[in-house]
């Protein structure tokens, strides 16, 4: 690292390197992963009480946050979707930083809450939003149906 690690608001100018990062750390063949896309940063840098936020090294994209205002039938909650750190600054203390920064531009905004979802093997993830102050409220099991699957014998 050639400078300390400032954080920023997200433009249009990090939409490149913030799309690349996600490709490289998110296994976008698996859900819940394979929603990322440009359109999915996009729709939270246009979203309500947008708290994007990203971690540079000089100019170079660290590590990124995706929040907004809204989550379902919500529009009193903040959300914070998507979090991600390059692998070379992993272990830093960035993702923390940017968990707090998008909590903070998200409770400005008017959240009366901020919620998040961890995918159940991602236990790093899970140990960053408990460390600050998430709590598991609910748990949803996704269940997937492959196409061709015979369902006569299990009735």
């Amino acid at each position: 690292m050639s400078s300390p690690i400032t954080l920023a608001p997200m433009t249009a100018a990090h939409l490149a390197d913030v799309l690349e990062l996600g490709h490289e750390v998110y296994d976008t063949t698996v859900k819940p992963y394979t929603s990322w896309s440009l359109s999915a940063i996009a729709a939270h840098m246009d979203g309500a009480g947008s708290a994007c936020r990203v971690a540079l090294d000089g100019e170079r994209v660290a590590g990124f946050v995706l929040g907004s205002m809204g989550f379902d039938q919500r529009t009193d909650w903040g959300n914070l979707e998507w979090i991600a750190s390059a692998p070379a600054y992993q272990g830093q203390g960035i993702a923390t930083r940017l968990v707090q920064a998008c909590v903070a531009a998200l409770t400005e905004a008017g959240a009366t809450a901020v919620v998040t979802d961890v995918e159940s093997r991602n236990t790093a993830s899970a140990g960053l939003m408990r460390r600050n102050g998430f709590r598991e409220t609910v748990s949803v099991t996704l269940f997937v149906r492959e196409s061709g699957t015979d369902t006569s014998a299990s009735v």
